[in-house]
């Protein structure tokens, strides 16, 4: 699914996502990464819900959001209560949504200039 041809302004942006992977800028990514208004983490080893926990939403954090869009593939999974916890204690906003969905509205906030990181986990 092709989301967006043009930069629209001096961040990162996806543009498209699909089982093939997520692409940002001209690079596809096959595997799980963290994406913020600056930065591509490609180091992020979370391939599916259940790997979520406290360390890996800490390489998150690091990247001082206010929102975290938290992609889980191509269904909608949510993480145990414990870990929105975590995120909700730290003033941090969570969603939980498939990852092209996280795609699109990471681009909407995005350039709204929010301080967004969303951390996506592959479709296919």
């Amino acid at each position: 699914m092709d989301l967006t041809l043009d930069k629209p302004g001096n961040h990162l942006f996806i543009r498209s996502v699909s089982a093939e992977g997520i692409r940002i800028l001209e690079d596809i990514h096959t595997g799980p990464i963290v994406v913020s208004a600056n930065e591509v983490m490609t180091n992020w080893p979370v391939v599916a819900p259940d790997d979520l926990n406290e360390s890996r939403l800490d390489q998150i954090l690091e990247l001082e959001p206010e929102i975290v869009l938290i992609g889980t593939g191509s269904k909608q999974v949510f993480p145990p209560p414990e870990l929105m916890v975590y995120l909700y204690s730290r003033n941090v906003g969570v969603e939980i949504m498939t990852t092209d969905a996280a795609c699109r509205t990471f681009n909407v906030l995005v350039s709204e200039q929010r301080k967004v990181v969303a951390a996506l986990m592959p479709v296919g």
